[in-house]
């Protein structure tokens, strides 16, 4: 292990913040060991990070020689709390930049990150550039629904886009949809909306809805959404601002983690309860796999001429794993090459129409 990865190193090599996550490097550390025994793992990680911790938290799981590993030395945090511009000219050597730089040096194929998240969007976009046609990435989330999971976007960067962006984050959507679920049929895209009638809904709405009608065959577009249309199946793709998808995304988890300490109550309050729960202990375990927000941690920032994938500040050791295994899924499909024709495109579009 050493502070510079190797060109042979770093194939496959999937950079990760060690630092700032709100559990600290020691979750990161028992996150990269849970990665690295499933068999669809990275080839090599990359920590990056203040060396000296590192280290001793990677000889305490008895990883310090594995040769999948490499620790890139970064002496600065950036706090959650910092503002983006003012943290990225005065912590440059923090893990957060350093990790985006290794993508940018293509000495890492993806960056994985529990950091600020504004931080972490300036970087990437300042970084990495946008790709040809975007102007703003987007953060884009799985969810679990009613006959499986869709992906909602923007779930935080951008929260007062114009139109066209959103035009953008649908086909990114869909392209992230195609790469996660490998199914044939193109991914049905809906705009959230206070109603389904194109009348309703404010400007941004409205304008939206004009220009994904004008996309074509590039978007399988099928018109507004309500509220509660977004779990029950009706669509693949969740299309809105960034202020909305993250309020909606804050408050899903909040209200799962609610409902879940409320049964665990409740259960216990009698040992006829109790009893009854252990039946039906299968059927509480299937629910959780599928609801848990652990599953689907890792949200990419689409849009940029390279993999960047957020996880939350207060991820734990198997949401950060899943983040990395979403880096590695990114890097084996190459999404941003099948996206970027389609961005063209329909820039195309939405100047002649």
């Amino acid at each position: 292990m050493n502070n510079n990865t190797s060109s042979k190193s770093s194939v496959g090599s999937i950079a990760v913040d060690a630092m700032g996550g709100d559990l600290g490097p020691q979750e990161v550390v028992e996150a990269i060991a849970l990665t690295l025994k499933l068999s669809n793992s990275p080839k090599h990680i990359t920590l990056v990070g203040q060396e000296d911790v590192l280290f001793s938290l990677l000889k305490s799981k008895k990883l310090d020689n594995d040769p999948r590993i490499d620790v890139f030395h970064a002496s600065e945090i950036i706090g959650m709390h910092e503002k983006p511009v003012q943290s990225l000219k005065q912590k440059k050597d923090s893990s957060l930049v350093r990790s985006i730089e290794l993508v940018k040096l293509g000495q890492c194929q993806a960056a994985v990150s529990c950091g600020n998240t504004g931080s972490l969007m300036a970087c990437g976009t300042l970084k990495l550039r946008t790709m040809p046609g975007v102007e703003r990435p987007a953060l884009s989330s799985i969810w679990p629904g009613k006959t499986g999971h869709f992906v909602m976007l923007d779930v935080g960067a951008n929260p007062s886009p114009k139109p066209e962006h959103l035009v953008h984050n649908a086909i990114l959507g869909s392209w992230h949809h195609k790469c996660i679920f490998q199914k044939g049929a193109p991914p049905k895209v809906g705009l959230l909306s206070i109603g389904t009638e194109e009348s309703k809904g404010h400007e941004l709405v409205q304008a939206t809805n004009e220009l994904l009608k004008r996309t074509g065959d590039l978007i399988n577009y099928i018109g507004p959404i309500e509220g509660f249309q977004v779990f029950n199946g009706d669509v693949d793709i969740v299309l809105c601002d960034g202020f909305t998808g993250n309020v909606l995304l804050k408050s899903s988890e909040g209200l799962y983690k609610m409902l879940k300490s409320e049964i665990k109550h409740e259960i216990k309050r009698t040992p006829w309860r109790i009893a009854g729960a252990l039946l039906l202990s299968g059927c509480f375990k299937s629910i959780k796999g599928k609801l848990n927000p652990d599953r689907y941690s890792g949200a990419p920032l689409l849009g940029l001429k390279g993999n960047v994938i957020k996880s939350h500040g207060s991820a734990n050791r198997h949401a950060i794993s899943a983040a990395i295994m979403a880096a590695t899924d990114f890097v084996r499909h190459d999404l941003n090459q099948h996206a970027e024709e389609d961005i063209l495109l329909a820039n195309e579009r939405m100047k002649s129409s």
